[in-house]
């Protein structure tokens, strides 16, 4: 794992651009595919006052060798706020041709691809062109913005595209909620998610950044 992320912070350094930076993460996949993911069980009881949702979940997660905690965890989150649609949790990636999370309908087709990350303006094309709805989460401080600002300008025709960004409250970490069996609370009103365990509770802020018709 050391390895795959040196390699990856080697060619961001060398060659910074999205293109580069989504062939890494390709890379990363190849220097994985022979190590196992690692099996997170979590039992997440969620309250979503903004739609009046509240159900127990059981969920099982399976962390590939080159995804680190933090973006584990914002997958769990992305899938709280979609919960109520019967998202499922895909192959993520583990595979090129799936997004972090999907709503499948019972004809095949897809209707809600839920992506994390900064993906490029060929990748956005290709999702929307798939999916009914498309949501991107991102949760990368200022490089999030540097990536929006370098695909607004081609994703506006668009008219089911969605983009949320993740902030976690300042001085806190998702990461200090991770382990192999977790028992989660997770709290959404506002543009707030409050998410906890026995010992630690945070906040994270939700902000639109592009919202579709259909939001």
């Amino acid at each position: 794992m050391n390895l795959i992320m040196m390699l990856i912070g080697k060619k961001i350094h060398k060659d910074y651009n999205w293109d580069n930076l989504n062939r890494c993460k390709c890379n990363a996949k190849i220097f994985a595919m022979a190590l196992k993911s690692t099996i997170h069980k979590v039992r997440l009881t969620l309250s979503n006052l903004d739609i009046h949702h509240y159900n127990d979940y059981s969920l099982t997660i399976a962390k590939h060798p080159s995804e680190n905690d933090l973006r584990m965890m914002i997958r769990i989150l992305a899938f709280s706020l979609s919960a109520q649609e019967e998202i499922q949790f895909t192959k993520g990636l583990s595979t090129d041709t799936e997004p972090d999370l999907w709503k499948i309908n019972h004809d095949g087709s897809i209707d809600h691809w839920i992506e994390l990350g900064l993906p490029d303006e060929r990748q956005i094309r290709q999702m929307c062109s798939k999916a009914n709805k498309v949501t991107i989460y991102t949760y990368h401080g200022n490089q999030a913005l540097q990536w929006f600002e370098s695909v607004e300008g081609k994703v506006h025709r668009f008219d089911h595209l969605n983009i949320i960004h993740f902030t976690v409250e300042e001085g806190k970490s998702l990461e200090a909620l991770v382990d192999k069996g977790m028992n989660l609370d997770i709290s959404i009103e506002d543009n707030e998610i409050w998410i906890s365990n026995d010992t630690e509770r945070m906040c994270v802020q939700l902000q639109i950044v592009r919202s579709s018709k259909s939001l």
